[in-house]
């Protein structure tokens, strides 16, 4: 499975965590760890470059200009990737655990695979409730508006890279998770979970542990739900 697999890391002031992160991405399936450093004021750049990852920059903070800054670079290489994998630079998912994330894809052709924390253990405190609160009326709005079955937005997700450049992502901050649930939806793209553990992250929060981060992050997400039907 080697040189199929490229990872996607947005970051923003993770100095802590990046490094163990990139330190458990199994090295046998991926071919490349891209960072993409999100106007961090830390030394998150040079924690993932010690790391031994590529270190991209993007000036204005959003967890989906940085998604798509990554999405961008890959497009210009040669040898394009199978699979894409987008994993947060907190360490509060398992990379390990990406090998259970691609499979579906491998082995029954899926298109977009979803960590889910709802079907995985968490840790005590892991999630906030508002949290588990928020993705519980979310992915109960794509079920009733997209008809399609997610129990989560983890951000730990594994997608074609054919099917990520059909969906042509736009969204540059909170809801960038939920467009792509929701355009896959609309595409009929086969989709499916497995459960993922789910651990504190290391550090704080910028959108979950603030409550103008709670209330930005919510309201875009709904807003990105109703933009799309």
């Amino acid at each position: 499975m080697k040189q199929i697999v490229k990872v996607i890391i947005p970051a923003f002031n993770e100095e802590n965590g990046v490094g163990s992160v990139i330190a458990e991405i199994p090295n046998d399936i991926v071919s490349e760890v891209i960072v993409v450093n999100n106007a961090s004021t830390d030394d998150t750049e040079k924690a993932a470059a010690k790391a031994g990852a590529t270190v991209l920059r993007e000036e204005v903070k959003g967890y989906g200009r940085a998604c798509l800054k990554g999405i961008e670079y890959i497009k210009q290489q040669e040898n394009k990737p199978h699979i894409v994998v987008f994993l947060d630079a907190d360490y509060s998912d398992y990379p390990e655990e990406m090998k259970d994330l691609i499979k579906p894809i491998i082995e029954q052709d899926m298109d977009l695979v979803i960590g889910s924390r709802a079907l995985g253990n968490k840790e005590k405190g892991a999630m906030t409730p508002q949290q588990v609160f928020g993705n519980w009326l979310a992915t109960g709005l794509l079920k009733l508006f997209y008809n399609v079955n997610f129990t989560d937005l983890g951000p730990f997700r594994a997608i074609k890279y054919e099917s990520l450049i059909a969906l042509n992502m736009k969204d540059k901050t909170y809801g960038w998770t939920v467009e792509m649930q929701l355009k896959a939806a609309k595409m009929k793209m086969k989709c499916t979970e497995v459960p993922v553990n789910y651990r504190k992250r290391i550090g704080f929060s910028k959108v979950s542990g603030t409550v103008k981060g709670t209330v930005m992050a919510g309201y875009k997400i709904i807003w990105t739900i109703f933009k799309y039907l």
